[in-house]
């Protein structure tokens, strides 16, 4: 029996497509699979796909023939392709045109767009999921939209929270990681995200301006980056605000661990990344109620309207002045996080699709 080929195709990289694509890269190779990663090249550095026994090709994210031309090349020869995230199933289904290649297209999150630029979104989500034998929707939301936009097969197939990978040279000091972010006598409450405007960062900074009163007052941290930074910044520099930008960081659990809340704005969400690190290290969670949220975090979380900055104070702050809230808040999001699919689980399900497609319906050790 031959060598099953898969090549697995990264889109705009975000935190949890690039994480379950090198969680993926991992299992399958471990099961006997070749596998190939067509990423970014600074995605592939950051998530260290080579690491994971893959096979890592850069290919940029952008459409143009010189792209697609690459990612078709890499594709020649797999026995299914299986795109993350929906920009690149389009790419992907130009790539693969005239070639029998199965393709799998997991859709990880909507785009909440409203306009003609929803509309233009939507009817690329319906060229995506057409395109794919199989469309696995992160949540049953996103496998509904899935089936009204026409995809031929949709299922449900949650993406298990990756383990954290250890930092060299780093180990598990909350009173190290609070010294480093400046919050050693002073509430942390922590976001996690790209700098862009879907993420709800300016409500989140209305909320923190209401907070600058207390005293001590909350520190808000921010992990990540985008377009949005420079402007972000501005608004911090100009109110004064007890926020701090931090950038991409490769240590998210080991800050998250010593935060005293951590905060969500989003307008919609799937299997966030952060909602899922938060629940499973017990720290308290304040999030957004849109999307799929609810379905992920259950009671185990405070939720509320998605641009409602007062509602988003509230509960924070609430939360800060109750330990015992937190406290019980912390047990129910371990007890939520123990009932979500394992890595090996979420594999097995992705591997189970690629041998109803192939001719390897064979056992893998």
């Amino acid at each position: 029996m031959t060598q099953l080929r898969t090549v697995q195709v990264v889109g705009g990289g975000s935190a949890g497509s690039s994480a379950h694509v090198r969680s993926l890269a991992a299992g399958l190779v471990a099961r006997g699979v070749r596998v190939t990663v067509c990423a970014p090249a600074e995605i592939g550095r950051v998530y260290d796909y080579g690491g994971a026994g893959a096979h890592h090709i850069p290919v940029p994210r952008r459409s143009d023939p010189a792209s697609v031309a690459a990612l078709r090349a890499a594709c020649a020869g797999a026995d299914v392709v299986h795109a993350h995230g929906l920009h690149a199933a389009l790419r992907t289904a130009v790539a693969l045109g005239g070639l029998r290649i199965p393709l799998v297209v997991t859709w990880h999150t909507r785009t909440g767009t409203d306009g003609a630029r929803g509309r233009l979104h939507r009817m690329l989500e319906r060229r995506a999921v057409r395109a794919a034998a199989v469309v696995l929707g992160a949540t049953s939301g996103l496998v509904d939209d899935a089936r009204a936009r026409g995809a031929r097969d949709a299922r449900l197939a949650p993406v298990a929270l990756p383990a954290p990978r250890p930092v060299p040279g780093e180990e598990a000091d909350e009173n190290k990681s609070r010294a480093e972010l400046g919050a050693v006598e002073r509430p942390l409450v922590m976001a996690v995200g790209s700098l862009v405007p879907e993420q709800g960062y300016d409500t989140l900074l209305d909320a923190a301006a209401s907070w600058r009163g207390l005293d001590p007052a909350p520190l808000l941290t921010i992990a990540g980056e985008g377009r949005e930074r420079a402007r972000i910044q501005r608004r911090i520099d100009g109110a004064d605000l007890p926020v701090r930008l931090i950038g991409r960081r490769d240590d998210i659990s080991r800050l998250l661990a010593s935060a005293d809340v951590a905060v969500l704005a989003g307008r919609w969400e799937a299997r966030a990344v952060l909602a899922q690190e938060a629940l499973r290290l017990g720290v308290p969670l304040v999030a957004t109620a849109g999307g799929a949220l609810p379905e992920l975090v259950g009671d185990a979380a405070e939720l509320v309207p998605y641009g409602d900055a007062r509602a988003l104070a509230e509960a924070v702050t609430g939360l800060l002045a109750d330990p015992e809230r937190r406290a019980r808040l912390a047990a129910a999001g371990r007890a939520r996080a123990a009932t979500w699919p394992t890595e090996d689980e979420t594999i097995a399900q992705v591997l189970s699709v690629y041998d109803e497609l192939t001719e390897h319906g064979r056992p893998y050790h």
